[in-house]
């Protein structure tokens, strides 16, 4: 074991960046901050190097400012394209898109989709990014050229969830089988550019990505599939998604599976294949399923639970959970995981840790997504994934008037 990184062997702290975005304020009219931590900083139990901080109401605000005539507020999920040179940043509040040299740090791009970038998720052969535009109740795409910095917002490939029709004739918005259209995440882009769009009010949409415009493959309905899902993952032939977060009042923890061989050009009935139920923990009131991570090279799915602080672990060879623990302890009595990523060599899992006062996903009678130590976490993987511990939490804080505003939610791994 390293003296300077207990619990990990040396062979453990293998070069890669955390990239941490705290969505709370850091001017009047939005900002954000941005913590970048190197994996040695954070390998030990009592993370005490200070991480290298963006403020995203400096730069970021003012190419948005330029590029768009409007600054964006409340960064809230962030991930990186296949080859790890930009970051892509999406702003919840305002229609904002960022792009990032991520060796430089430096905004080279921005993108004002309308209403609310919820999520945009880059595909896999860096072609473009599926935004999921919330309260516009769009599903977009942007067309990406790395090399150059080119970012276009291709209008021609919008599919309008709050107004179109299903390939079976159905309304994509209805009372009765979908209710609240409002897109939430473009869970599991995959390398054929198919995707798993999840629902406020419940329901879903395979979609492919790569049509013009954008079209539906796959319906389900809200008895399918429940409310709010964000978390998704590609295994193998497989994609698994999942539900959660509150919608009146009702709390929701479901995850699920489709085979993605599935789906082609040719759309499917509506609710087929019927998507198959791993588990779901609605019964047990305060739950939340959020974050999702695939460790020890797919084995096992890791689902988090930001409401009851613990890990729900899937054998995905049997699809069925087989471990389930707390992350709640020593380390943090409520640590509200929200978001996950792995170190590239599956040693450790990293999570978003919220705040007391959380901006997002929350609802304020139940305080599904209140925690009390901002930060990142740091889980040590055992039993080569069947569980796992949480062994520090790198502290983050924005205090402002005398309360932590501090609120943690986007979380990246980057390859160095």
């Amino acid at each position: 074991m390293s003296a300077a990184s207990p619990g990990y062997a040396v062979g453990e702290l293998s070069n890669h960046e955390i990239w941490v975005v705290d969505q709370s304020d850091t001017t009047a009219d939005g900002g954000g901050t941005l913590y970048i931590y190197q994996s040695s900083q954070v390998a030990g139990q009592s993370p005490a190097a200070a991480p290298e901080v963006v403020d995203l109401g400096g730069a970021t605000r003012d190419l948005c400012l330029a590029a768009t005539g409007t600054a964006p507020r409340r960064p809230h999920m962030l991930f990186f394209n296949a080859a790890h040179s930009h970051a892509v940043l999406a702003f919840v509040v305002t229609g904002h898109v960022v792009f990032y040299n991520a060796e430089s740090r430096a905004p080279v791009g921005c993108i004002d989709v309308g209403a609310q970038a919820h999520a945009a998720f880059p595909s896999p052969d860096q072609s473009f990014v599926a935004v999921s535009n919330q309260n516009g109740k769009l599903v977009q795409r942007i067309e990406t050229d790395y090399p150059t910095n080119t970012f276009t917002l291709n209008d021609a490939a919008t599919l309008n969830l709050a107004t179109c029709t299903t390939p079976s004739g159905a309304l994509c918005e209805d009372p009765v089988l979908r209710p609240d259209n409002a897109p939430i995440c473009p869970a599991a882009l995959t390398a054929s550019g198919l995707f798993v769009q999840t629902l406020r009010g419940g329901g879903l949409f395979v979609i492919d990505a790569t049509a013009t415009p954008m079209a539906i493959v796959g319906e389900y309905d809200k008895n399918a599939v429940h409310p709010n899902g964000c978390g998704g993952v590609e295994h193998g032939d497989t994609v698994y998604f999942n539900s959660g977060g509150a919608t009146a009042g009702v709390l929701h923890a479901d995850v699920y599976r489709l085979p993605l061989n599935a789906f082609s050009s040719t759309p499917n009935p509506p609710n087929t294949p019927a998507p198959t139920l791993v588990f779901s923990h609605d019964d047990r009131g305060f739950v939340d399923s959020h974050g999702m991570v695939l460790v020890d090279g797919g084995r096992y799915l890791w689902v988090d639970d930001r409401a009851a602080n613990k890990v729900i672990v899937v054998n995905t060879s049997r699809n069925r959970v087989v471990n389930e623990f707390s992350l709640a302890g020593a380390v943090s009595s409520d640590p509200a995981p929200d978001l996950m990523d792995i170190a590239p060599n599956g040693a450790r899992v990293y999570v978003s840790l919220r705040g007391p006062n959380p901006l997002s996903g929350n609802d304020p009678a139940l305080g599904n997504a209140v925690g009390n130590t901002p930060g990142l976490g740091v889980i040590k993987i055992n039993q080569n994934g069947a569980t796992g511990a949480l062994v520090s939490v790198a502290r983050i804080t924005n205090v402002v008037d005398g309360v932590e505003r501090a609120d943690p939610h986007a979380v990246a791994v980057r390859r160095t």
